[in-house]
């Protein structure tokens, strides 16, 4: 804004380092200045629309649309109360607007992306939502879906229907927004109790993975036990490896018929494994992971008795599906050297310009392959995991305590801080 005043009209002799100066006729210029914003302020838009909820009794008040040249008088004592800066909130949980996607530039999606529609798994979701499925007639399934009802956390089940998906902070937490607060949340913790809640809902009543090459049981066990070797080329204890890994291969073979009836894991008269569950429509789990989930049904499952037997096999399959970080280190930022190529040892010449060339020689086989599952996850935890947790997840009291919910930020204390600044 400019002013333009004679000379002597101004008055600069009021502060010693001439921070302020007076001016004749103040009142008259501020009422000048009052009277040209006002104007073009009138000019600018002769008829604003907007809407506004009258407040009712009623559960659901009808949005009323006015325009201020034909506004009627406002009733006594129904004026709107005005919402403190440090209590708005300015997002909308089912509004993507917001993201931290939206402010980092599009990449063109790969092949493997662009089969995956957005508008498919929301529609999935909302069928979901709008036909619950039938649980089984089984005592002892009732009860665990009952357990689930009554051990939910009242605080987090609102945090988990309202908040707002705003990005991942590191490979394991993401970054979630309820009303003004800023909340970290573990996606493996709820990702695994998801899954194993949908088993539960979804028992005897599932869609099938078909595999397309069915894989020996036996081959995928002692994968296993050689993983948890400290050192897996070591060939010490094989007898004592395919002993286990027979022995179990045996015991699933006999609980086949139960497997697949009530859990869709289909296993063949050879001991192969052929068909897994669809627990999350759209969803894939991480296939590296079968080896763990099989050994684990084999050595961590009471087959004796009803109730923990079904809720063994329903937690192996929740922490198979759990969106785990994937097994090849996350290629951004330090994780880029693991896909360096290793160079022989040399003079210390060769070796500094081996350094120097370092940047260049990179597997870039296995980092795409790196790439594509890290960007898979993200999306599968952005589109599909956060929508069906507001629809399914009932989260436990352990929740608010062990970790999964960590609040980091609060607007209210934030204008605490900034008040005292």
């Amino acid at each position: 804004m400019t002013i333009m005043l004679p000379p002597e009209h101004v008055d600069v002799n009021v502060h010693p380092t001439k921070r302020e100066v007076s001016l004749l006729n103040q009142e008259i210029i501020v009422g000048k200045i009052q009277s040209a914003v006002e104007s073009k302020l009138r000019k600018s838009n002769e008829t604003r629309t907007f809407q506004e909820q009258t407040m009712e009794l009623l559960s659901s008040s009808p949005l009323v649309t006015r325009k201020d040249s034909h506004s009627s008088p406002s009733l006594p004592g129904s004026r709107s109360q005005k919402v403190p800066v440090q209590k708005m909130v300015r997002t909308d949980s089912s509004d993507p607007a917001g993201r931290l996607h939206s402010y980092l530039d599009a990449k063109p999606l790969g092949e493997q992306e662009s089969r995956n529609s957005l508008t498919a798994v929301r529609s999935s979701v909302r069928q979901r939502r709008n036909n619950p499925t039938e649980a089984a007639d089984l005592t002892s399934i009732q009860l665990l879906i009952r357990e689930i009802d009554s051990n939910s956390h009242c605080g987090l089940l609102d945090i988990v229907r309202d908040c707002t998906y705003v990005g991942m902070a590191d490979d394991v937490y993401a970054l979630l927004q309820h009303n003004t607060r800023l909340y970290l949340a573990n996606v493996v913790n709820l990702s695994k109790e998801l899954m194993y809640q949908q088993v539960l809902r979804r028992f005897a009543h599932f869609n099938g993975i078909q595999l397309s090459d069915p894989t020996p049981l036996q081959e995928l066990i002692i994968l296993a036990l050689r993983e948890e070797d400290l050192d897996p080329d070591s060939n010490e204890n094989d007898d004592l490896k395919k002993k286990i890994a027979e022995m179990n291969t045996d015991l699933l073979k006999q609980k086949a018929e139960m497997l697949d009836e009530c859990f869709c894991i289909h296993i063949d008269q050879d001991g192969n494994l052929g068909r897994l569950p669809v627990i999350l429509d759209q969803y894939t789990p991480d296939m590296d992971r079968v080896p763990e989930f099989v050994l684990c049904l084999g050595n961590d499952v009471d087959w004796e008795e009803e109730k923990s037997c079904f809720q063994a096999v329903s937690a192996a399959l929740g922490n198979f599906y759990a969106m785990h970080p994937p097994l090849l280190p996350n290629p951004s930022g330090d994780g880029l050297q693991f896909y360096q190529k290793s160079k022989p040892a040399g003079n210390p010449s060769d070796r500094e310009r081996n350094d120097k060339e370092m940047g260049d020689d990179i597997d870039e086989e296995l980092l795409s392959e790196a790439k594509s599952a890290w960007a898979q996850r993200e999306w599968s935890i952005q589109h599909v995991l956060f929508p069906a947790m507001r629809l399914f997840l009932k989260p436990p009291a352990s929740m608010a305590t062990n970790g999964t919910f960590v609040q980091v930020a609060s607007l209210e204390k934030l204008y605490k801080i900034f008040e005292r600044c």
